[in-house]
Formats: C-alpha cells, structure tokens, sequence
C-alpha cells in the first residue's frame, strides 16, 4: 500500500525551505521534516503571484470584520475613500483569515451593492489554529464603488461540540488614485427581479458588454464532485443522468448567448484526504473566477431601453437537483459620445451537443465519456466612431475515463476539459482578433485498503494562453501553467492523534507573456514548507 515516497517521509528527513514570500534557493535554511503530520502545521500559501499595486497615494476602506459560526451572514455599509478620487488606477481587495480547532471547508461570497466581488473557500484549520489570506484585483468593479453601498459577506458554517472552528475574516479595500491601464467598465449590473434575478436594462450607448458568472458545484452534493458522477445505470455513489459533463450556458431572450466549461474545483476537504491540502490549495480553491462572456454581439439587442431576460442554467445537471451557485454581474462599456447605439445580431448558431457517457462493467467498473459544443454568435454597432461588427466562437471539449472497484475502495478519474474562445472585431481602426485557449486537467485515484489506510495520489492543471493579433500581427500574449501535484495517507475510524497522515504536496505557478515573467514553486512534506523557488 505504501510507496517508496511515502516509507521514505515516515523516516523523517531534514529538507531546505525558502521564505514565505518567495525567497530563491540562495536564501534557503533547513527545516526539520516530522515523520507525520502533528497538530500544527504551515499556514496555507498559494504559488499565485500577488496582485502588482501601482507606486501613487493610496487609501483603505473596511468591508468586513467578522466571525462566522453559522449562516448569518454579516451585514455592514461601505463608504467610499476619502482623499483618493473617484477613479483608481487600481483597485485591491484583500482577505485576512484565521481558525483554529476542527472545521470542514467553507464556501463564502462577498457583495458590495448586490455585486459580487469575490467568491472563495476556506481551508481547513490545524489544532492549534491558522492564517490566511487572499488578494484580488477588483478594478473592474470601480463603478460599483464610487458610491455608498450595502455589504453583505456570508461563509455558511456549523460550529457545535465537533466542530469547533469560528472562521473570523477581515477584508479591506486599497484604491491607488491614477488612470487604469485599461479602461474599466462604465457600469456594473446586476439582474434584476426575484428570487434570484432573471431581467437586464443596459444603459441605450452600450458599446461593449460581459458578463462574468461566478458558477460553482458545492454544497455537499454530487454536484460538488460533478466530474465524478456516472450515468444512471452505473453503480456508484453519485449517478447524474447523462453523466459527468457540466457547460454553464447564459441566455437572452430565450436565445443561447454564451457556453463555457466550468473549472474543476476541488476544496479543501475533496477527494477525500485533507492533508492533501492543509498548506497547499487546489488551483483557484481561494479566489474563484468567474467565468467570463462577450455578449457584445448581443448589444444591439439590449441597447433598446426595455428589460431583457437573461438566464443562466448548468446543462447536463438532473432535473429538480440542487448544488450549483451562479451569481451574475454585468460589465457595460458606453459610448462617451453618442447617447444611442443601435445594431443587430446577425448570427446565432450552435452545433448539437455531443454527449456520450459509455458505462462497461467488470471487477473494475468503467465510464469513458466524450462530449463537445460549439456556438458562433455575431452582430455589429453603429457606434459613433463607425460600425463595428463582434463575432464571438466558443468551441468546448470534454474527455474523461472513470474507473472504481466494488465499493468504490479504489476510485480514480483522468479527465481534460478545453475551452477556446475566438473574439474577432471589425470596422474602427486595426482589425483585432483574440484567440483563448484554456485546458483544465484531473488525473488520480484514492485507494482504500483492508486495513482502514487511504491514499490519494492527485494531478491537477490550470492552463491557458491569450493572443491578440491586430491587422494580423501580435499585439500581446500570455500563458499560464498552474499545476498542482499530491500524495496523501492516513488511517481512517480513528482518534485524530491516531491517523498516521503523511503527505507531500508541490505547486508551480508559470506566467509569461508581454506583460513579465512568473514562476513560483513550492513544494511540502507533513504540512512543512520545504521548497520555495523562484526561478524568473
């Protein structure tokens, strides 16, 4: 049951360890390594670059100092800055978390003004308590802030005899005063109507229009680990319908507008093995990204002055079954020198959804599933610089191969999910097209063995490239290559003190591109920070 990596941890070695923040191997000391897991361990960190912060003035605001031991969710006013404007060359939100004690993950969402700005996950604390904490560049959501707004902030949580972990957060705002480097969206919106907001008024110059969905699988469900549940006839614990495949889909009118893949996200507590994850989260565990749509193509449609309906649904979900948070926000951009902006959309075209999920039973039980879509919409704006014509293309794919025993006592999935996007705009100044091609991938299994002992190896990868080219040649790039690796153990139906957990856990975050050069990595042994490499 045990490997060579996980006998060689149980002996106990002396590695070298970097700073926290990043230090390079010149600036390593040695550490000494437990044999196993204890009651204390590294405060989580993630290899993710911190958010660059502008050398001008600056002011802080307060939203949030609270301590969530149930679903109330904490209610408080924001005011904007004093001294620093009303337009920011850059806006950064940070989150300050401490728990301690015993306490599952937690999902948690902020709103200022009914707008989310941040979606994130807690990790799971140590005996003897840990620190935390996150930044975002919230920039895009300036509109949002030039005004006294309601705050509401909520990480449902259950703290009882068991589970004694009060999660107390603190989240500010940092507003640099100087022009952003891009320009930021003239309005935020947010769909109107109840219960959950289904109609959307754009102001009548929208000139480009996105819309961001913050969706997730959580809440305890199957719909928590969507990429492992099988179709219906296949005898496991999570049976979906059709199977694994999930598309978040926006509508207008009744009139698909936009398809993404969403991103595989594994919490704190998943694939079974927390001490998978104590130092080391998942990609994007602690800052959830939205998933993003050009639905500028759709703008001659919306720019009419009357409500539209605008929905978000999570295809390949069984009917009448709960698990998914979709929260939309609307970003406008207007014309400043026209108070009308008409159009039309040209084309709205989907290929079928292919969706095959192959069950083959046996001593190992096996689901291969294949699917893809495909959807091109188009319109053009008689701005008041000239008519721009904005097709977007969307091409998604999906392959993963699903393998259990009787019992599930080995359970493991290998999966790839690739979404490219094409944004093509023409008619005012250089033709520019945008190609995107993100690629999210899965690949490990847990092993449960006769003597209660379970092991989870586990791959995961975030990756994309941007490129814009303009009258065909490149006007900038990026890419990114976030990969996460682990291998965990420990003995279940035991006192905690009795679990034996060991485990090591490695995570390089790659950046480059015309904007400059990252490259992080860490690496952890029993909850100790072992590596911390920079290698730009």
């Amino acid at each position: 049951m045990r490997s060579r990596l996980v006998r060689s941890m149980l002996a106990g070695v002396t590695l070298l360890a970097g700073t926290l923040l990043g230090a390079s191997t010149p600036g390593a000391q040695a550490v000494d390594v437990p044999a196993e897991f204890g009651t204390d361990w590294h405060d989580p960190v993630t290899a993710a670059p911190p958010v660059g912060r502008p050398h001008t003035a600056s002011c802080q605001v307060t939203l949030a100092d609270a301590r969530f031991r149930d679903f109330t969710p904490y209610r408080g006013a924001y005011t904007p800055p004093e001294g620093c404007g009303d337009r920011w060359s850059k806006v950064v939100l940070r989150l300050d978390g401490k728990v301690k004690g015993r306490q599952y993950d937690r999902l948690g969402s902020l709103r200022v003004g009914g707008v989310e700005i941040l979606r994130t996950s807690t990790p799971e604390p140590s005996p003897d308590g840990i620190e935390w904490h996150v930044e975002k560049d919230v920039t895009r959501y300036s509109d949002t802030f030039r005004a006294a707004r309601d705050v509401e902030m909520l990480i449902g949580n259950v703290v009882d005899d068991t589970f004694t972990g009060v999660i107390d957060v603190h989240v500010t705002l940092a507003f640099y005063a100087g022009r952003p480097a891009a320009p930021a969206p003239d309005r935020v919106l947010t769909l109107a109507g109840a219960p959950t907001g289904t109609t959307l008024t754009t102001p009548r110059n929208s000139e480009r229009i996105v819309a961001e969905v913050y969706a997730t699988g959580s809440g305890g469900g199957c719909e928590e680990f969507w990429y492992l549940t099988v179709p219906d006839p296949a005898p496991y614990s999570c049976t979906a319908g059709d199977g694994p495949y999930r598309e978040v889909r926006v509508s207008v009118d009744g009139r698909l507008a936009g398809i993404a893949a969403p991103f595989p996200h594994v919490w704190t507590g998943g694939w079974s093995n927390p001490f998978l994850w104590y130092v080391l989260p998942a990609p994007r565990a602690f800052d959830v990204r939205p998933v993003a749509y050009d639905l500028t193509p759709f703008a001659g449609v919306l720019n009419d002055g009357r409500p539209h309906r605008v929905e978000v649904s999570v295809a390949g979900v069984p009917a009448g079954q709960p698990g998914w948070s979709t929260a939309v926000n609307v970003l406008v951009w207007r014309d400043p020198h026209r108070a009308r902006v008409t159009g039309a959309l040209t084309e709205d075209t989907a290929t079928a959804l292919t969706d095959s999920s192959r069950y083959t039973p046996g001593a190992e039980h096996r689901v291969a599933t294949e699917a893809g879509h495909r959807l091109t919409v188009s319109g053009y704006l008689d701005t008041s610089h000239g008519r721009v014509t904005t097709t977007v293309t969307r091409t998604l794919a999906h392959t993963s191969v699903h393998r259990w025993a009787d019992g599930e006592t080995r359970d493991g999935l290998d999966a790839v999910w690739s979404d490219d996007e094409t944004v093509g705009v023409t008619g005012h100044g250089p033709a520019r097209t945008t190609r995107t091609h993100r690629t999210y991938t899965m690949n490990g299994a847990t092993t449960l063995g006769p003597d209660d002992r379970l092991r989870t190896v586990l791959t995961l990868g975030d990756r994309a490239s941007v490129q814009t080219r303009a009258d065909g040649r490149r006007a900038a790039w990026s890419r990114l290559d976030d990969t996460y690796r682990g291998d965990a153990a420990y003995t279940l139906n035991v006192p905690r003190d009795q679990r034996h957990a060991v485990g090591t856990s490695a995570e390089r975050y790659r950046l480059g591109g015309s904007g400059g050069c990252h490259d992080r990595s860490l690496a952890t042994v029993q909850g100790v920070l072992t590596e911390d490499r920079d290698r730009c």
